[in-house]
């Protein structure tokens, strides 16, 4: 089946439906695509679930102070990962159902469920459905970025996403990355009670922010008890037992760490492997990254990116 649009939004995350919405306003005929999850990553296994994380984490580091304001507790704080997860998934349900609800509800807004892919550089299909439109958005958004490490074929681990299913204490937690999301996942499960190795192969945390900053993480991260590794190069993991062991050289020290999980959190990759950008002409980046002026606009007139999939040159 075909049908015809003024504007088509592939995919529902942070910019999308307010695209859509403005589109709608503006009286276009509008289509938006969602192959997955409505909202996209930051409500599903991004921002809302992490945070919702973040301040169970908190409320765990505080109990157990406690008695530095005077409030005095019967026995050792104690965590239950199950209810952690539920609350957590709760506020994603309710985030989720809230941004599919008012997309599918509003007037002038045609809502597909399916993967889009360009078959041209005025049409997308989905499923059986063709979709024409004289104006494309892409918000496609990214992946974790799995990195090329000996042996990581043989093991188990996590990425940001699957973190999202762990209703579980992990003993000993291995975070490889040094950036916001290794951090964020490292300290929080630290404060949750786990014991947490975060390994950098640069020689300092964040390193796009500035030194004192970088510094001030360090510091805060090994206060809560946090052993941070930097320097990390010739990396290789593999299986002992029920556990993994990452053996890696750290400030030309070589050193082995033996933990129960491990967490790859070394970046993110754009969702764009298989939306047939070919067949449109689209211009993308050595990673994958589509590319955009600095109105984000492709080198395809009247397709532009939004989200985290584009890059500007």
């Amino acid at each position: 089946m075909s049908a015809k649009y003024d504007a088509v939004v592939i995919g529902t995350g942070q910019s999308g439906p307010s695209l859509a919405a403005r589109l709608v306003q503006e009286g276009q005929k509008t289509a938006i695509v969602e192959r997955k999850l409505f909202g996209g990553t930051c409500v599903n296994v991004g921002c809302i679930p992490t945070k919702a994380l973040v301040a169970s984490a908190r409320a765990a580091f505080v109990t157990r102070r406690a008695a530095e304001f005077g409030v005095i507790l019967d026995g050792p704080v104690k965590v239950d990962m199950q209810r952690v997860k539920a609350r957590k998934d709760e506020i994603v349900r309710q985030s989720n159902e809230g941004v599919a609800g008012w997309l599918k509800n509003m007037d002038n807004l045609s809502v597909y469920e399916g993967h889009a892919r360009f078959e041209s550089s005025t049409s997308v299909r989905v499923g059986d459905d063709l979709l024409e439109a004289d104006r494309f958005f892409i918000n496609v958004g990214a992946r974790a970025s799995i990195p090329d490490i000996p042996g990581l074929e043989n093991v188990e681990y996590l990425t940001n996403s699957s973190m999202m299913d762990v209703d579980f204490l992990p003993e000993h937690l291995i975070v490889i990355g040094g950036s916001y999301i290794g951090l964020e996942f490292g300290q929080m499960y630290r404060r949750f009670g786990s014991r947490v190795t975060i390994v950098g192969r640069g020689d300092r945390l964040i390193a796009r922010d500035d030194e004192d900053v970088s510094a001030a993480a360090k510091e805060i991260l090994e206060n809560e008890g946090v052993d941070v590794r930097l320097n990390a190069n010739c990396m290789s993991v593999e299986k002992r037992g029920d556990q993994v062991a990452l053996n890696v050289i750290c400030d030309d020290e070589p050193i082995e760490i033996v933990g129960s999980h491990l967490l790859l959190a070394v970046g993110r990759r754009p969702n764009t492997d298989d939306l047939g950008l070919d067949k449109a002409g689209i211009e993308t980046d050595a990673r994958g990254f589509i590319t955009v002026d600095d109105q984000l606009r492709t080198n395809v007139p009247g397709i532009w990116a939004t989200g985290d999939a584009y890059v500007v040159q």
